[in-house]
């Protein structure tokens, strides 16, 4: 059980009604709904950090899922894997990923495991990003991908902190196909 009620659209003020006009937003929107100037400020800011840019959407996947496991938000892991799955992840991938199994021996590609170490260094590091893994990052990637991937790694801790501390549930959708997939 979530910490805060979760608003329905009945139950939504009316600032927070829009974000309700295609069905259920999910969790994240129904607790935020709960201070709606947060909502209209924080919703858009996460559709862009979030959504479709110059980043791919498995690049994107690699950074949340990755995050949340390091963060441990059960919530945050448990729907983004359906969605790693949907960006073309394999179960392997999405078993490291999510620390499962090793990451060097279900990546090979020299760009994702420096961005996974980059992940590894923001949502577990304290303090400044070893030389070695910055290096290492921008050896694959342009500046202003690092600047994008790093505020993806941000909101995704954002996000955590919140699906965590308001115990956010996962979806029965979400849920069954975790089940059916072996990864739950």
């Amino acid at each position: 059980m979530a910490t805060v009620r979760l608003l329905d659209a009945e139950q939504a003020p009316l600032l927070a009604r829009p974000f309700y006009a295609k069905g259920d937003p999910g969790p994240i929107v129904a607790s935020l709904a709960q201070v709606p100037e947060l909502l209209e400020t924080a919703m858009p800011f996460i559709s862009t950090a979030l959504g479709p840019s110059a980043i791919s959407w498995r690049d994107k996947e690699l950074v949340i899922v990755r995050t949340s496991a390091v963060l441990e938000c059960s919530y945050c892991v448990a729907t983004h894997t359906a969605v790693a799955l949907d960006a073309g992840l394999s179960h392997q991938e999405v078993r490291a990923l999510r620390g499962e199994e090793d990451i060097a021996s279900a990546f090979r590609d020299p760009r994702e495991l420096a961005l996974l170490a980059w992940v590894g260094e923001l949502a577990g590091g304290r303090g400044s990003v070893p030389a070695a893994v910055r290096d290492g990052l921008h050896a694959h990637w342009e500046d202003h991908e690092v600047v994008e991937l790093t505020v993806v790694v941000g909101a995704t801790m954002l996000l955590n902190r919140l699906a965590t501390g308001l115990e956010l549930p996962v979806s029965a959708g979400t849920e069954r196909r975790l089940a059916a997939e072996g990864l739950r």
